[in-house]
């Protein structure tokens, strides 16, 4: 179900924001604001600029030009306690004898932790606890499954109670299922932190039925606003240059809303 964002300064703040890559165009005079407490799904095709956008937000990737605030500040001026991040990728090398409660700890401290103090250690199975894997404490990383290792690095991210939690395509190498509680799990942590998400992804019935807020994206932003909006045939056949799925995907949404 879709929260309500909370009122109140925006979490994100992007203004004519160009970036290149020498002679490449990743993403061209991007300008938007999104609410604080929104969950914002960022759609588009392979090469559209989403990565490199959340990067940006991330302060990874420097701007060739414009302008990007995060819950106020400069990206280079927030607090990175206050900001959670799961990659699309795990690089984490899975013959690697890291422990769940290490990878969670990681999150913590912003490198790789040594011992933990009883305070860190119970932060930790708390998060854990949070996305339903406390009994992940103690095993390691490399005998986890798709699903079991996502709940892990979400509890990574949860670990501080960020205010901004960035996803890339957090779905990735997990079953239906585990999705369907993956879901769940962002929105619980939504309702009850008030936080602000983004997330990347290629599926456009998730970003319809979960997210406040979708961003259609295709290097210059196509669409930007409540899903029944953004999600229109006309963005999504710009954004992605064909039309049958488009189409078919939003004659069911005009069904849905009429139902």
């Amino acid at each position: 179900m879709n929260a309500a964002p909370q009122k109140g300064s925006p979490a994100v703040e992007v203004e004519h924001l160009t970036v290149r890559f020498g002679d490449h165009l990743a993403l061209e005079d991007v300008t938007l604001t999104v609410p604080a407490g929104a969950f914002v799904a960022i759609v588009g095709p392979n090469g559209a600029g989403k990565s490199t956008l959340l990067k940006v937000l991330l302060g990874l990737v420097p701007p060739s030009s414009g302008r990007v605030r995060i819950l106020g500040r400069p990206t280079d001026g927030v607090d990175p306690r206050r900001i959670g991040y799961v990659p699309q990728f795990k690089t984490l090398d899975r013959t690697f004898p890291a422990l769940a409660e290490e990878l969670v700890a990681s999150g913590l401290r912003r490198a790789w932790p040594g011992r933990l103090t009883p305070a860190e250690r119970a932060r930790v199975r708390a998060a854990l606890e949070r996305v339903g894997a406390g009994q992940l404490i103690g095993r390691p990383v490399g005998r986890f499954s798709g699903g079991e290792l996502q709940r892990v690095y979400l509890a990574r991210a949860f670990v501080r109670r960020p205010q901004l939690v960035m996803l890339d395509e957090p779905a990735t190498g997990i079953d239906v299922l585990g999705e369907a509680d993956m879901y769940r799990l962002l929105e619980d942590y939504q309702r009850e932190t008030g936080a602000t998400l983004l997330m990347i992804t290629h599926d456009w019935e998730a970003a319809y039925h979960h997210a406040t807020h979708v961003i259609v994206l295709n290097r210059r932003l196509i669409g930007f606003g409540p899903p029944e909006r953004a999600l229109s045939e006309r963005c999504l056949r710009e954004a992605f240059g064909h039309v049958g799925h488009a189409h078919g995907f939003a004659m069911a949404l005009e069904g849905e809303r009429r139902a």
